[in-house]
């Protein structure tokens, strides 16, 4: 017969009474949170492992987090679980260096044969254009520049992690913000950072972060706004990454963990 409790009552109990029976129903409830994140997340592992294993990795993250989740200092379970699973693959993926050094050289050839066109012929040049000047089929082009976009992106989101890690065991937790809830008041702090940082970039900077994270355009899309290339979107907006880094790393005093991935 199937259980009618809620996940919050069977959550509950689990940690009154540490059951393996009801931890069992509980990981079977949320496993459809480890799958949907493993699919979203396929293009930053597919290169090395297989969906059906980080599925796998999620199920222990799953596991533990059900063992240290506490309702009264976390978010919701799920959104808790979800940040959890999410740190993981990132974690996978800076461990492996998934973008490799051929993807990086390749992509520094289309910097520099897209430079080299706009010079001699005034006018930006297209994907297909780039691609058929460096002999590469256009596919090929567009995944190195978005393995490279891909990097990026993931670099930043580790350091944010970090951070976001790093405020729950600060001295802070123990201060009284008039009343405002700690997490609340992180979780402002934290983007009054990120938002510092995105103003002290530089105009076209600023302006394909928001293209692309606001307006959620395209690298395409962003290149025929600006009237410029793809290529010298990705190096914009890779440019822009590193410097968010920076600033997040120096304002909320984060060292840097492993090796870093996105140096484009």
């Amino acid at each position: 017969m199937e259980d009618s409790r809620t996940n919050e009552e069977l959550l509950a109990l689990y940690q009154e009474t540490g059951s393996a029976e009801i931890k069992r129903e509980l990981t079977l409830r949320y496993l459809y949170i480890v799958k949907s994140i493993a699919v979203q997340m396929r293009d930053v592992y597919l290169g090395f492992t297989q969906v059906e294993d980080i599925i796998n990795e999620g199920v222990i993250v799953l596991m533990k987090a059900l063992d240290k989740y506490d309702a009264g200092k976390n978010a919701k379970f799920e959104t808790y679980v979800s940040r959890r699973i999410h740190g993981m693959i990132i974690d996978i993926a800076r461990k492996q260096d998934w973008v490799p050094r051929t993807v990086r050289k390749s992509f520094k050839e289309i910097q520099d044969k897209a430079a080299e066109m706009y010079s001699r012929t005034g006018t930006m040049p297209s994907v297909e254009e780039i691609a058929k000047e460096l002999d590469m089929p256009v596919d090929k082009l567009q995944d190195v520049m978005g393995k490279i976009n891909l990097s990026s992106v993931l670099s930043l989101d580790m350091v944010m992690e970090e951070t976001q890690e790093k405020q729950k065991v600060s001295g802070l937790l123990s201060l009284d913000f008039a009343g405002q809830p700690e997490e609340k008041y992180l979780e402002n702090e934290f983007r009054q950072v990120l938002k510092d940082g995105i103003n002290s970039l530089k105009e076209k900077e600023k302006l394909v972060v928001s293209l692309y994270y606001v307006e959620e355009l395209n690298m395409k899309e962003i290149a025929s706004v600006m009237e410029v290339s793809e290529p010298r979107i990705s190096q914009i907006h890779a440019n822009a990454i590193r410097k968010l880094k920076e600033y997040l790393q120096k304002e909320m005093h984060i060292e840097t963990k492993g090796k870093e991935n996105a140096h484009v």
